[in-house]
């Protein structure tokens, strides 16, 4: 369960009784869908025939357009985690990170499963003495791309969930001091 509880209304929807705008639910869909995307080369070098990862993010970004519905949206967030299912490392993790990207019109909160799954594909490409800066690298990657009207709310969505999330949004090098500098 990568979900809190309770949950953050900053990632609920107005109209469902929580504090977030249409507009910035789109910006978390958006940047969901860059962050999946950027690791999407790991599933499509394995699986190049299989377009329902790629198809889930043109479909996060036509939701975040107004040009398809949610259920839409929703539907290709499930064919791209299929593809998943019957792979393994990184194929498998970008895979994920497309569903999740996808999922965000759905609800705001599968933000952080799509950056999660993509820093956990960066990690699986590298070789293993690598894997921890890689994952570093991803998650500053990631970082550096946010939006500035989201960009709090998601950095305090990862310091709540990073323990459920494998604990992949430890971005700072080892002996960084957090108050050092802004993110």
């Amino acid at each position: 369960m990568i979900f809190s509880e309770p949950r953050d209304p900053r990632l609920i929807t107005v109209r469902r009784g929580g504090t977030l705008s249409d507009s910035n639910h789109h910006l978390l869909a958006l940047w969901a869908a860059a962050c999946a995307e950027h690791v999407l080369h790991c599933f499509e070098e394995v699986q190049p025939e299989d377009d329902r990862p790629r198809h889930a993010l043109e479909q996060a970004r036509a939701w975040a357009r107004g040009e398809i519905t949610m259920s839409q949206a929703r539907t290709a967030a499930g064919h791209a985690m299929a593809a998943a299912r019957d792979l393994s490392g990184a194929a498998r993790h970008a895979a994920y990170a497309a569903g999740q990207a996808a999922a965000v019109a759905h609800v705001a909160a599968h933000e952080l499963g799509a950056a999660a799954y993509a820093i956990k594909a960066a990690q699986a490409a590298a070789p293993e003495e690598d894997r921890e800066q890689a994952g570093r690298l991803e998650c500053q990657w990631q970082r550096e791309r946010l939006p500035h009207e989201i960009r709090e709310l998601v950095l305090d969505d990862q310091r709540v969930r990073n323990d459920v999330c494998w604990g992949v949004f430890e971005c700072e090098p080892p002996g960084f001091a957090q108050n050092a500098s802004p993110l």
